[in-house]
């Protein structure tokens, strides 16, 4: 099998050094090193690139959103040349999608669903009592999204698109959920995806066919450092820490952490 020389950012979490004030301070941290990937067995997998609109469309979503403008900017800086090379060298590419409808009628989806077959039974739910309904309004006003937001929220997932720059081509696999994600996997001997997409903290760890879903089925799951960007708060925005420690939880539980133009230059060497 062919085999692609790429740098890859990795976190070495030991040795504690107990001779210190703080002994992880002995951790060997962020390293760099040059790994083997195969290529028959990787893919890129972009996921919930959105078209969000503009903030005069949807103040509601970009005031309880902030990251957008930031996954604006990521498209239109780094996905153009990821996606090229990507595209030029045929290396595999699977988009994961989620939100609405905006992809059900493209051919990659539908192949992926016939390939997939029947969809698993949901895990079963709790009761939801008058107390839990409450607790769960009380949350979606005062922690997120904010009750005079939520208008905007829902206008733009009623019309949720692909980025225009992360439209699928006609023969790309488009999967909705990890049983889609992993049997496309599966019957391409796919066993390492590198994420793009937003945002790392969030969607790409929990929603369906991200990191959690797909790594719990055996897959490695890496991810491109330059193209996904966080959900911050008040206290970590300004410095993106949300995005340094969600950087080191996918080097720690998940698989390695890529800059788009070392990968371009192997697949370029390559």
């Amino acid at each position: 099998m062919a085999h692609l020389r790429v740098k890859a950012h990795y976190y070495q979490q030991f040795d504690a050094d107990f001779y210190l004030d703080v002994p992880a301070e002995g951790y060997g941290g962020w390293r760099e090193a040059e790994i083997n990937l195969c290529r028959e067995r990787t893919a890129v997998a972009l996921m919930h690139l959105w078209d969000t609109g503009t903030i005069e469309e949807y103040p509601g979503w970009y005031r309880a959103v902030e990251y957008i403008p930031r996954a604006e900017e990521i498209c239109r800086r780094v996905l153009p040349a990821l996606l090229r090379a990507v595209r030029q060298a045929r290396f595999s590419l699977v988009h994961v999608v989620g939100g609405g409808h905006y992809y059900q009628n493209l051919p990659g989806y539908r192949a992926v669903v016939e390939l997939a077959g029947e969809q698993p039974v949901p895990l079963e739910q709790i009761e939801a009592d008058e107390t839990l309904q409450c607790l769960r309004a009380f949350r979606a006003e005062h922690v997120f999204p904010g009750a005079h937001n939520q208008a905007d929220i829902d206008r733009g997932f009623a019309n949720l698109a692909f980025h225009p720059l992360a439209v699928p081509l006609p023969d790309e696999p488009v999967a909705e959920n990890g049983h889609q994600l992993f049997a496309w996997c599966r019957a391409k001997g796919i066993n390492h995806l590198i994420y793009a997409g937003f945002a790392v903290n969030w969607c790409l760890f929990m929603s369906p066919g991200g990191m959690i879903d797909m790594s719990a089925r055996g897959l490695m799951c890496s991810v491109f450092c330059d193209a996904t960007t966080a959900v911050e708060n008040r206290e970590t925005a300004r410095a993106e820490l949300n995005k340094q420690e969600a950087l080191w939880r996918v080097a720690l539980a998940f698989g390695f952490v890529f800059d788009t133009q070392d990968f371009i230059e192997a697949l370029t060497r390559a």
